[in-house]
């Protein structure tokens, strides 16, 4: 190749792309595949739970949870560079939200605040992390702009140690159950990487009750859950905060369940931050390894299945 055929790299001004922080960027950021790109710069696994959420008399850009360890995420936006009334915001945000872990994504970071956020990664405890990311975009002759999250600010020894509550659940002695919880879910992400076809986005496992997967929808997300008590292992549709979205796909519950193949369990949960539709296999005992091979068919069958019914559907729902 010669230098020749060589590109340049052009920088492109975010306000080319994105007119507004609330109704242009933040939406964007909250897709699926940007949330991931930006919880790849950072060594996290994200799942969006909502948009602009209420706290006091302000409202929140993004609401996630941190897979690895289940806390919240708050993200705060800003296409300018950062300012104090940001920063402000930024830290009543976390005190309303009792946050973990809080980012700051601007298009630039005044030294002074780039040195806040340090400060704060030092004082507060290991529990309680704050980044500064900064977004750029960038272009080559005319191809498509692509974004770029540089990190300005993170906890310190972040990329040794990754997580603190990650590095706990990693060391601290289990359980028979959670040791049990965590094998499965183990084995159900090997299953699903091996179909290589599955619209399924395997997350890291943990040792819980529940694992998350995608479905492309903010403040929504597939669940299988394991209930020992009962022994049952189920599926669900979770909307978390959006009683909307569930009266919507309600009102075509006959259509839904023809195309599931099964009759659901509906539960809109009014006095719940959240709603479910599930579907239950009973006798299905997590510490029976032997067949452990039928529910993970099963689940995969009737996540796929979700995945489809659900997404094509929420495509269409604001």
């Amino acid at each position: 190749m010669s230098k020749d055929s060589l590109g340049r790299l052009e920088k492109v001004e975010l306000r080319e792309i994105w007119e507004r922080e609330d109704t242009h960027f933040t939406p964007w950021l909250a897709r699926e595949e940007n949330i991931e790109l930006l919880g790849s710069s950072i060594d996290m696994d994200l799942v969006v739970e909502a948009e602009e959420k209420d706290v006091g008399p302000f409202r929140a850009d993004i609401l996630c949870k941190d897979i690895a360890s289940n806390n919240w995420v708050l993200i705060e936006n800003q296409l300018e560079k950062t300012d104090h009334q940001h920063l402000g915001q930024l830290l009543t945000y976390a005190t309303g939200l009792d946050a973990v872990t809080i980012i700051w994504v601007a298009s630039d970071f005044t030294e002074e605040h780039r040195a806040t956020l340090d400060w704060l990664n030092k004082i507060t405890d290991t529990q309680y992390n704050f980044f500064g990311i900064k977004v750029e975009l960038f272009k080559i002759g005319d191809s498509k702009v692509a974004p770029v999250f540089n990190v300005v600010s993170k906890p310190n020894n972040w990329s040794r140690s990754i997580s603190s509550a990650a590095s706990k659940i990693a060391n601290e002695n289990l359980g028979e159950t959670k040791l049990f919880q965590l094998k499965f879910w183990t084995a159900l992400g090997d299953s699903i990487r091996e179909k290589n076809d599955s619209p399924l986005k395997v997350q890291k496992p943990r040792p819980q009750h529940w694992y998350i997967f995608s479905i492309g929808k903010t403040g929504v997300h597939l669940n299988v859950k394991f209930n020992t008590k009962i022994e049952k292992v189920s599926i669900e549709l979770y909307v978390l905060n959006n009683q909307e979205i569930f009266d919507a796909l309600e009102k075509d519950k006959e259509q839904i369940e023809k195309e599931v193949g099964e009759r659901l369990s509906w539960q809109p949960l009014p006095n719940r931050s959240a709603s479910r539709i599930e579907l239950d296999r009973l006798d299905s005992k997590l510490e029976n390894e032997q067949d452990w091979k039928i529910y993970i068919d099963w689940c995969i069958e009737k996540l796929e299945k979700f995945y489809h019914v659900f997404g094509e559907r929420l495509k269409s729902i604001d």
